[in-house]
């Protein structure tokens, strides 16, 4: 698989050059039941269209950034830095 993906920071990249960290998905509440921590930690939606990922940029600015990918054609629609501040 081998698609350009387009850091926010660097522009547009070799997929390669960056880690896949996971579909973007709500943190439970402050104290989960096992079945909710469990749920997040292991279940995925895992779509066959768009959807909303985590990316790390390791071989260039080690910037972490979310996209919006289609996994059925790795068309990447949409690439954005997130503010360290803002909880997901």
């Amino acid at each position: 698989m081998s698609f350009l993906l387009p850091c926010p920071n660097c522009g547009p990249r070799d997929v390669n050059e960056f880690v896949y960290a996971g579909e973007i998905s709500v943190r439970p509440q402050q104290q989960p039941s096992l079945a909710e921590l469990a749920a997040y930690v292991y279940l995925r939606r895992n779509v066959a269209g768009i959807q909303r990922e985590w990316w790390f940029h390791r071989f260039g600015c080690e910037l972490w950034f979310q996209a919006e990918r289609d996994t059925r054609t790795n068309d990447v629609l949409t690439t954005e830095l997130v503010d360290s501040n803002r909880q997901v």
